[in-house]
């Protein structure tokens, strides 16, 4: 019997899910996952030991040959996060006191391997290139 492909937004969800257990195994608690808000979406929600709250982008990259995936993070895109965080915190007031952070995790699957580049405190809202 002939497989199904697969679609993107199933490899996508792999990256993410692959992504979370990378972040658990750093020390990372997992809070949220795909929150959505009006045109925007944050990956992953998640909090360190010392309680901050980080907004995770996770990008997969094919090959490093079109660069990496954070540097597919555009200013559009930090402002759609931003603001998607805003309303996450606005709905979730028991978080409004936290240290926030917005980290970006580059993924590349190599011979079935996820390999992470994890970058913390990527950009932060209102930076500009």
């Amino acid at each position: 019997m002939k497989q199904k492909p697969t679609n993107s937004t199933t490899i996508g969800a792999n990256a993410e899910s692959a992504a979370r257990n990378y972040l658990q195994q750093q020390g990372l608690t997992f809070i949220d996952a795909n929150y959505r808000f009006k045109g925007g979406e944050i990956d992953l929600i998640m909090s360190t030991t010392d309680a901050v709250l980080v907004f995770i982008e996770v990008r997969l990259r094919n090959h490093s040959g079109y660069g990496s995936g954070a540097e597919s993070i555009t200013y559009r895109k930090q402002q759609r996060i931003s603001r998607t965080a805003q309303h996450y915190l606005q709905c979730n007031p028991q978080q409004q006191e936290r240290a926030l952070r917005f980290d970006v995790i580059s993924a590349v699957q190599r011979q079935g391997q996820y390999q992470f580049e994890w970058i913390q405190q990527a950009f932060w809202p209102g930076d500009n290139y």
